[in-house]
């Protein structure tokens, strides 16, 4: 195989998804949430997180403000909780003692993360109300709260 070819196999293989799935994932009380039940009319933005993730704990914050901001305007924030089983019984206190009052799903073996081809911890998606992926931030760190900011006020002026 040549390298283009390898180049090309590797991209197709790697890149994200460009449509988020329709996916269903319990809750953190348990209850199937399909995604479209918390899709927002404009844009929602999917955090994937998990507890031992440092730059998701410094991440959360921002979005619990922009949730409380934004949400008039057709904005929904979820979160995709990525911890394994045996943390389970953590995320729901950690969420709480962060403010998060948006829908916090489980992904416990990260099938979704792999379906979408999701690399980096933490990752946001930002989808519009057909599930199609508008923007991605991986990672976190001091700044990144503008970026994101201003990334969504940028796709609210365009829609």
């Amino acid at each position: 195989m040549g390298f283009r070819s390898l180049l090309l196999l590797l991209t197709l293989v790697l890149w994200p998804a460009d449509r988020v799935p329709n996916f269903t994932l319990p809750d953190l009380d348990g209850r199937e949430t399909r995604l479209s039940e918390v899709v927002g009319e404009r844009l929602t933005l999917i955090d994937f997180w998990a507890t031992w993730c440092g730059p998701c704990v410094k991440s959360i914050p921002s979005l619990v403000t922009l949730a409380d901001s934004l949400g008039s305007e057709g904005v929904n924030v979820v979160g995709v909780n990525v911890d394994s089983p045996r943390n389970l019984s953590k995320v729901s206190p950690f969420a709480r003692s962060l403010g998060v009052d948006y829908p916090v799903l489980l992904d416990t073996n990260s099938e979704i993360m792999a379906e979408l081809n999701l690399q980096a911890m933490p990752t946001l998606l930002v989808i519009d109300a057909d599930r199609e992926i508008v923007y991605i931030h991986e990672g976190f760190r001091a700044g990144d709260e503008q970026v994101v900011w201003d990334e969504v006020e940028k796709l609210l002026a365009e829609d």
